[in-house]
């Protein structure tokens, strides 16, 4: 029953750490929003800074794990660089011996001492007082957001403390202490550093274990620095559990952490023991005190850090060998590498480059409304999951596109540099509303499969006539924008005009259908829905394609751009209309079942 108990405690450790890390996670973005990206990168944008930074926040919280997961949802977010992290993670592992040193004052001054005042029980009720202090009296929602943060992080430093706590009477426990000083053999003492930092699910945990043993004098070095030696790869666990469901970045952040401490131990292991094959060091017997502990700690981590610190470079680089971007992943970030700084210099240059990665943007805008609407005749979790992903990326592209086309406007360009940059301003904001329609999209057929909302067989195939104008109109602003094609780009107005009204017509086709019982209110406000997304989705290719065909014009009006469809008096336009009228005439395709599907596959 005891061992019952004491996992089922271990297990609810887990989930408060982890629900406490969300929480400060998303109370963290909701608070700084895109400035907690810039934050960051300033105090990170060198490895000593990254050092020092996560010396500080490991230093506060007392817990190397704990740093490493809050970095690893940073990297995985993408608000902070693999890199970045490295240097973050090397500090931590600095950060996490001053808990042994604030242990120390406590056999200084007896079991209260001054180290209850800065005692991660004490800190966690401080923090979760003034959380909800700000969660529920707070009127501005930034006042709540940062008393979501606290409460996150007490939530976190709670759920730490009761997976401590769950396997305490270890501690007291005889057999278990033997096993700690019983082996002679030094691996046996990794493995038990290992094993036991594992359980415990802190460095810091194990460490003040090895300090309130000393007291009793049982402790020598011999047998307690290869538990040292194990405990950082020990305290890896909790980490690589986090970064099951990261990205691939990440996985990295975790396997950093993983590669910093396994090389410590190696190093330390094979220099220190081939050296006393040798020597044969007189302090081997030496009976260690608290103190002498953590010294020991604090020493180990900080050569193994000074050791790795001018390798940086290479370990980012061997973990992104050990996890391999796919050729999509790889195609994204070299989008992103074409807007270097040191071409802003250069403007003619620069808009070169921002228009090959709004080429990139367009793909996969293309693509995501695709994928999104092939989910309404084929929902799968897996497609619908990858739509969101690359949501994200659309608004990534947006924000960091933006960013670099901002900073362009304040550098000395002509007349045409400054149209053409206030042009592709506004296609990207097409772009972006684009793929968040195409999101939306994706979440009402999510809804619609949890739901098992079904439409009549006739509105799915009026359903599927306009799906097939929109992606039309989706494909030829793909293509018009990759090549510069102003001629097929004139094809896009009177296209979405057509998709304009084939949505009015069916919007009336569906009152008719529920007031004849056909289909329910239900039913109603989805196919709706549907409709407008696929008109907006029109409307803003229109507007993108706005901007390539009157990027020659010297007249152009570069502070006002119209989103809205309007017809022209050219003879091409009437062609393309009559064309696309019949094409989509839903009285020609009422007896036709069509069924709009696109392979992914398709480019």
């Amino acid at each position: 029953m005891q061992i019952f108990s004491m996992i089922l405690s271990l297990l609810c450790g887990v989930a408060l750490f982890l629900f406490g890390m969300s929480l400060m996670g998303d109370g963290l973005k909701m608070v700084a929003g895109n400035k907690l990206e810039a934050f960051l990168y300033r105090m990170t944008n060198t490895p000593i800074k990254g050092v020092a930074l996560g010396t500080a926040v490991t230093s506060v919280i007392q817990s190397s794990s704990a740093t490493t997961v809050m970095v690893i949802g940073f990297v995985n977010s993408g608000m902070m660089k693999l890199k970045q992290a490295i240097g973050i993670i090397m500090g931590a592992n600095i950060g996490t011996s001053i808990t042994g040193w604030i242990l120390c004052l406590s056999y200084i001054q007896g079991s209260g001492g001054i180290a209850s005042v800065f005692s991660t029980a004490t800190i966690s009720a401080v923090v979760a007082v003034v959380g909800i202090i700000f969660r529920m009296f707070g009127k501005r929602s930034v006042h709540k957001n940062m008393g979501n943060i606290m409460l996150g992080f007490a939530v976190l430093m709670t759920g730490m403390q009761m997976m401590s706590g769950a396997v305490s009477p270890l501690r007291e426990n005889q057999m278990f202490i033997n096993m700690l000083t019983m082996f002679s053999n030094p691996l046996a003492g990794i493995l038990v550093g290992i094993l036991f930092t594992a359980v415990l699910q802190s460095a810091s945990a194990t460490v003040g274990v090895l300090q309130a043993l000393s007291v009793t004098g049982i402790l020598t070095f011999a047998s307690t620095f290869p538990i040292v030696l194990g405990i950082g790869v020990g305290a890896a666990c909790p980490v690589l559990i986090s970064a099951i469901g990261a990205n691939k970045n990440g996985k990295r952040t975790a396997l950093v952490y993983l590669i910093n401490d396994l090389f410590g131990l190696i190093m330390w292991a094979v220099v220190f023991y081939s050296l006393n094959a040798v020597i044969h060091f007189t302090f081997m017997d030496q009976v260690m005190t608290p103190v002498s502990i953590a010294l020991l700690n604090t020493v180990f981590r900080l050569v193994t850090v000074c050791i790795l610190f001018p390798f940086i470079n290479k370990i980012e680089k061997l973990v992104c060998w050990l996890v391999k971007d796919s050729a999509e992943e790889l195609e994204d970030e070299a989008d992103f590498d074409l807007l270097e700084e040191r071409l802003l210099s250069y403007p003619a240059l620069a808009i070169g480059q921002c228009h090959r990665a709004m080429n990139g943007m367009a793909k996969k805008v293309r693509k995501n409304v695709n994928r999104a609407m092939n989910l309404l005749n084929d929902y799968q979790q897996d497609k619908f999951d990858k739509v969101q992903r690359k949501e994200d990326l659309i608004d990534k592209y947006e924000s960091r596109l933006g960013e670099y086309l901002v900073q362009l406007t304040k550098r000395e360009m002509n007349t045409a540099q400054t149209r053409q940059v206030s042009l592709y301003l506004h296609t990207i904001n097409d772009f972006e509303r684009i793929g968040d329609h195409a999101s939306y999209i994706a979440h009402m057929s999510n809804e619609m499969h949890e739901n098992h909302t079904q439409f009549s067989e006739e509105a799915w195939d009026e359903l599927n006539v306009a799906m097939e104008a929109v992606r039309e109109v989706i494909n030829i602003t793909y293509g018009c924008f990759l090549n510069d094609d102003k001629e097929e780009a004139q094809r896009i107005t009177p296209l979405g005009m057509v998709i304009g009204r084939l949505c009015d017509e069916l919007k009336m086709h569906h009152v008719a259908r529920m007031s004849k019982g056909g289909c329910g209110l239900e039913e109603g406000a989805v196919f709706t829905d549907l409709l407008n997304s696929f008109n907006r989705i029109a409307s803003h290719c229109a507007s993108a394609m706005v901007a390539l065909l009157k990027g020659d014009e010297m007249d152009t009006d570069i502070h006002i751009h119209d989103s809205k469809i309007y017809p022209t008096d050219n003879w091409e336009y009437y062609s393309y209309l009559n064309e696309y009228n019949q094409k989509y005439d839903i009285k020609s395709k009422s007896e036709s079942h069509i069924r709009s599907m696109e392979p992914e596959e398709v480019e």
